[in-house]
């Protein structure tokens, strides 16, 4: 992509299995996500910034972009 980074990544919930490809915030990291198949509220796992970090299959834009809170 011209602007460095993917846009969208697909969460797997670690309880469910469900998967969701969803576009991630550009300039932020997201902390909460409710999984679309169980409900489970999802957090990152220690040391992970976001969800995207934690349970998706491309890190979040912040971390693609080397400009993370949490790296």
């Amino acid at each position: 992509m011209s602007d460095g980074f993917e846009p969208s990544s697909t969460l797997t919930c670690p309880q469910c299995g469900h998967r969701s490809k969803d576009l991630m915030p550009t300039d932020a990291c997201q902390y909460f996500y409710d999984c679309k198949g169980c409900g489970a509220l999802l957090k990152p796992l220690p040391g992970d910034c976001c969800v995207y970090c934690s349970f998706g299959d491309v890190k979040c834009p912040p971390i693609q972009m080397g400009d993370c809170c949490g790296g």
